[in-house]
């Protein structure tokens, strides 16, 4: 990584290395949608009559969590060597906005399909809360969106 400053407010960093980096956190992130089977979830229920459906959500799952704002911003993701942390390429913004522009509202079911089966799958693997417990979601730190859940 070089850094070049034109006057003391300014900084520019340029990712000029092949071996950096970005959102290495996304490791994590990365690792748990590979347990959970997310792309064999999205390859079996999401049909949009694109090929690589899976690639493409991938890209825009792990790039809003990176902080993508838009579509553009998913490239952050095809910087250095970022595809060897997520295990895929991530692929072109013009891409994703072509799949995303394809999508109907029966697409959006079938990533609903494929959301509650990777809760399912969450839950398995031991992430919801033990037998008997309840389980409150706090959708946006209001308590009128609360959502409680008894956990049978």
């Amino acid at each position: 990584m070089s850094t070049s400053c034109h006057s003391s407010d300014r900084v520019e960093v340029v990712f000029d290395h092949p071996n950096l980096v970005s959102d290495s956190g996304l490791l994590l992130i990365a690792t748990l949608a590979a347990r959970l089977g997310l792309r064999g979830l999205v390859g079996r229920w999401v049909h949009t009559g694109l090929p690589n459906a899976a690639a493409k959500v991938m890209t825009v799952v792990l790039g809003m969590i990176a902080g993508a704002t838009n579509i553009d911003s998913l490239d952050r993701l095809r910087t250095g060597s970022t595809s060897r942390v997520l295990g895929f390429a991530p692929l072109a913004p013009s891409t994703i906005g072509t799949f995303l522009r394809s999508f109907k509202f029966g697409h959006v079911r079938q990533l609903d399909a494929v959301n509650s089966r990777l809760l399912s799958n969450a839950w398995a693997a031991g992430a919801g809360p033990a037998s008997g417990e309840e389980l409150v979601v706090d959708l946006g730190g209001r308590p009128d969106f609360a959502v409680g859940l008894a956990v049978a």
